[in-house]
């Protein structure tokens, strides 16, 4: 009886997590809007970059892997900025809005670092409030606007970060730049 119960949740969890991996959202997509609060007065967002390749990453303030990403990232930037390449970042832990400012102090981002809420950055991944969201996580959005890599945290791209985004971000940048509407 202990065998066949033990039997049952495996097979429910596995079912579980097939629907969760069948409900992520198909890639390439258009990116939806988001907001990044730099300050209580002013934001940025991906669209304003349009154009450019965009890495959106979703950090947590008080997470070493956030912060180890975002020294990689400040190399990342300065090299492949003057491509097209434009890195930004949003905090969602609790107390973003007041730790940004210390995380921006001490990490010296060389791009816009904001916060958004929790909630903001599920909707605009799409991501379940039933699973949970490991940091940092990125995603890609080409110079047309359009989604073209999501990476979570802890999936195997973050075993080589930094080959691993320098790959991405060479491949998307080969891509021609947005031409001018006539």
């Amino acid at each position: 009886m202990r065998r066949m119960n033990l039997i049952r949740s495996i097979c429910a969890f596995v079912l579980c997590l097939t629907a969760v991996a069948a409900a992520a959202p198909p890639l390439p997509r258009p990116s939806p809007d988001f907001t990044v609060h730099l300050t209580p007065t002013t934001q940025t967002s991906p669209k304003q970059y349009k154009g450019k390749v965009v890495l959106l990453a979703f950090i947590q303030t008080t997470c070493p892997h956030c912060q180890q990403s975002t020294k990689i990232l400040n190399v990342l930037q300065k090299q492949y900025g003057p491509q097209g390449f434009q890195v930004m970042a949003a905090a969602f832990n609790q107390g973003a809005e007041t730790l940004v400012p210390g995380f921006i102090n001490q990490f010296q981002p060389n791009f816009p670092v904001g916060w958004a809420t929790h909630q903001q950055v599920l909707t605009y991944l799409d991501h379940s409030v039933m699973t949970p969201l490991y940091v940092p996580s990125m995603v890609f959005i080409d110079r047309k606007g359009m989604i073209q890599h999501v990476y979570l945290g802890g999936d195997p791209f973050f075993n080589d970060q930094e080959k691993n985004l320098r790959s991405t971000i060479e491949e998307m940048l080969k891509q021609p730049p947005v031409s001018a509407r006539k």
